[in-house]
């Protein structure tokens, strides 16, 4: 795999709540233009790094680089700023029940632009479109099934055109052909608009077809950061353990990837 600079850098993050550390001393680059997955066990501070990365939470130590600024040292205005360059589609989807699928995703677009209405309306429609969603700008949330409501979700996280989004477990709730579903579109998605893709995800050996790094987060650590390939055969023995107890067989990461590829 080619070298690709990093647009995101975690440098000896530190992070306790209470006497609890979650956080002790993470080191990670997410490759842009990539897709990086982050996995292990519930408990070992996944979401907590992702929070780290947006500037939701601050560290006890250590620096958190985007484009080569380091946004823990960043005054609020500014963190707003670098946040413009964000999506998140957080698990539950935060789709507002009160407004109906075109002004959900229009919010950012109103928020934070002053786009003219019709330039709003084409932005919309068109990501609305990537998401196979034409023709639900009238509905609301409850009016949509689950992996609809998901893609609303991820419509919103890229209608301001993101330099990187961020999936928290992004098919909870999902049966496994409705998760498959999301995880095509998610590629195609990336694939047309080239954002860098950081998914924190349970469903491992499946996200992994969709990954280019899949890093590993144990003991308060990244123990690993490696193409899928790679962390399948690593040595490393956290790595061997996750694998053994989650995966099992080898995936043909290559094989999935072309059966995704638009028409």
């Amino acid at each position: 795999m080619e070298a690709t600079r990093p647009i995101i850098q975690m440098i000896g993050v530190e992070k306790s709540f209470g006497r609890q550390k979650v956080l002790d001393g993470v080191d990670l680059d997410v490759a842009e233009g990539k897709t990086t997955v982050i996995v292990g066990a519930s408990g070992e501070g996944k979401s907590v790094i992702i929070k780290h990365m947006l500037g939701l939470l601050r560290p006890d130590r250590g620096r958190i680089l985007f484009d080569g600024r380091d946004i823990t040292r960043m005054k609020t205005r500014e963190l707003r700023r670098v946040r413009l360059n964000f999506g998140v589609l957080f698990q539950g989807v935060a789709l507002f029940d009160s407004m109906n699928i075109y002004d959900n995703v229009a919010l950012p677009l109103r928020e934070r632009t002053r786009l003219p209405e019709d330039e709003v309306r084409r932005i919309v429609r068109e990501k609305l479109a990537m998401m196979d969603l034409e023709g639900v700008e009238e509905k609301y949330p409850a009016q949509l099934s689950g992996g609809m409501q998901k893609r609303a979700g991820l419509a919103r996280a890229l209608v301001l055109d993101p330099k990187v989004v961020f999936f928290d477990e992004p098919t909870t709730g999902l049966d496994v052909k409705r998760s498959t579903e999301i995880y095509r579109l998610f590629y195609r998605a990336q694939q047309q608009l080239g954002y860098t893709a950081v998914i924190v995800s349970h469903d491992a050996p499946k996200i992994f077809k969709l990954a280019d790094y899949v890093a590993l987060v144990a003991g308060g650590k990244v123990q690993a950061c490696l193409p899928p390939e790679e962390f399948q055969l690593s040595s490393n023995p956290y790595v061997k353990d996750f694998i053994e107890s989650t995966m099992g067989t080898i995936y043909d990461t290559d094989e999935f990837r072309e059966g995704m590829m638009p028409l």
